[in-house]
């Protein structure tokens, strides 16, 4: 399905037509607008319009998409990805190096910076690069690195439970993978994640026909962990600025709080286990720090 045509689709449907000035009419069968009343408040013919929502059309002007965006009531993020997927540009050379991502030690050091909160590097794909001893004795995963969280929040059913607001998680990831997919289509591992995702979980099916995008920068991230209970959590990303789509995830507690005490027995928890099992590894569970490491 043409990923403009369906975007356009499914955001025309969400337009309550009394926000855009049409009078509520009982005979009324149509959800949100219709495509003639686009058309119309868009400044543009219903047969050009037509033609955008069934993918026949060429490459509309920035201009039409603006009016597009301003009578579907889009937000900034999906204002950009509606011009992005019109446009369907090529990433540029340092995107397209993605695959090859290098992970500076410079870069790694941030993550042992903060032993008292999990934080870890991930890529557009959702693909964990690297993370710290606290990130791995959340999440279960030692190392992290490898770990993709799309497919462990949607397919890991012993894992739903670590989730305090799984639903929310969900929508995120999915509106997360809605812009990489804008951004980066023709990733061929990107699409076959999307489509592992599709095929295995009905909850992903049915919020990726929303066509919902969503870029997630900070927010609430509650967990329940099996070994300490409830952990209320702040996430803050930050976008690594090297045209790769590599962000740094870092999840913090308010200090004092029950919450940092919680995460301050999980580290003491771990301690006692890597001195059990003998464990003697560097901190960050990242790649070889004596080559450039791809993904």
């Amino acid at each position: 399905m043409d990923d403009l045509a369906d975007f356009l689709r499914t955001r025309r449907a969400r337009v309550d037509p009394a926000a855009v000035g049409i009078r509520p009419d009982a005979r009324r069968r149509v959800t949100g607008l219709r495509r003639e009343e686009i058309a119309h408040l868009s400044g543009v013919s219903v047969d050009y319009y037509v033609r955008l929502e069934q993918g026949r059309a060429r490459q509309p002007s920035a201009q039409i998409l603006d009016a597009l965006a301003t009578v579907l009531c889009l937000d900034a993020v999906e204002r950009d990805h509606l011009h992005r997927l019109a446009r369907r540009r090529r990433p540029s050379a340092g995107e397209a190096e993605h695959t090859a991502v290098r992970q500076r030690p410079e870069l790694l050091r941030v993550l042992d910076l903060m032993p008292d909160s999990p934080a870890f590097i991930v890529d557009y794909r959702l693909d964990v690069l690297a993370g710290n001893r606290m990130a791995e004795l959340l999440y279960d995963r030692r190392p992290m690195r490898g770990m993709n969280t799309a497919r462990h929040i949607f397919l890991d059913e012993a894992s739903r439970a670590l989730y305090g607001d799984w639903e929310g998680c969900t929508c995120d990831t999915v509106g997360q993978l809605r812009l990489a997919a804008g951004k980066y289509p023709d990733d061929p591992q990107l699409t076959a994640l999307i489509g592992e995702l599709a095929m295995h979980s009905d909850r992903f099916r049915h919020l990726w026909a929303r066509a919902v995008v969503h870029s997630r920068t900070h927010g609430r991230k509650p967990f329940t962990h099996p070994l300490v209970g409830d952990l209320e959590l702040h996430q803050e990303n930050f976008m690594v600025a090297d045209n790769t789509g590599t962000e740094l995830v870092i999840l913090s507690a308010t200090p004092g709080g029950k919450t940092h005490d919680s995460l301050r027995l999980l580290a003491s928890i771990g301690a006692t286990d890597d001195r059990d099992l003998g464990v003697s590894e560097p901190s960050t569970s990242g790649p070889d720090r004596s080559r450039p490491a791809g993904m």
